[in-house]
């Protein structure tokens, strides 16, 4: 993502928005492939420049497959239910004072990586983007993110922002036999789109994000939206 005004305005509220002495976690949140990772490092990009910043993604917290698998929720993976929401609240709350440890998922296995588990020390700001959060319970939040941010995009956007990215993975597969996208390597590429469209966008991401995901734009803290172009639009 390309710097711009509505970058810096952006981190210059988040800024403000900063104690001294105090880690700020800063929720990340919108659809699947909306670009929250993007905005995440380009927003840490900006904010180191005054601040310590950490760029965790919730992803860590999904429950492992074979766990999902056990409960019959490898098709619902993204929902809330398939996150480790007390491990997660856990992190949370311990990194404003000591390091926590915060797990790592691999879009390449499509698992959890416990070689990839990271130890972070409490930053001035905690950028945690990805999926997984709850409506704000309007009480403790030392285990909620102190600011929500919802990244907003039009859905044709998305579908078609998740399909490229799906074709993405699926052609990498290609030379990668540990990549979880393998296993679709034995369709064509137009049988590989149309299942990414049929089966999994719009069984699995879509229903996700108008019942899940969609309901935390209301309570959102902020609101960033960007277009086609994935350029971020003036509030």
């Amino acid at each position: 993502m390309k710097q711009s005004d509505e970058l810096e305005k952006l981190a210059s509220r988040l800024r403000r928005a900063h104690a001294d002495n105090c880690t700020l976690v800063v929720g990340l949140t919108g659809s699947v492939a909306c670009g929250k990772s993007t905005l995440a490092a380009a927003l840490s990009d900006v904010l180191s420049r005054t601040h310590s910043v950490e760029n965790v993604s919730t992803d860590g917290f999904l429950c492992p497959n074979n766990e999902l698998e056990a409960r019959g929720l490898m098709m619902r993976k993204g929902f809330p239910e398939s996150y480790d929401n007390t491990g997660m609240r856990w992190a949370i709350t311990r990194v404003r004072v000591l390091p926590a440890v915060f797990p790592v998922h691999s879009h390449g296995t499509y698992d959890i990586d416990p070689a990839l588990a990271r130890t972070i020390a409490p930053p001035d700001i905690l950028l945690l983007e990805g999926l997984g959060f709850t409506p704000p319970s309007g009480e403790e939040r030392a285990g909620e993110p102190d600011i929500l941010v919802y990244l907003d995009a039009e859905t044709p956007h998305i579908e078609t922002w998740f399909l490229d990215r799906f074709m993405q993975f699926w052609h990498a597969a290609a030379d990668d036999p540990t990549s979880f996208y393998r296993r679709f390597r034995g369709m064509t590429e137009k049988e590989a789109r149309t299942f990414a469209c049929t089966e999994v966008w719009e069984k699995i991401n879509l229903p996700n994000l108008e019942n899940h995901i969609l309901p935390l734009r209301e309570r959102a803290d902020i609101i960033v939206r960007k277009d086609a172009e994935h350029r971020l639009l003036a509030a």
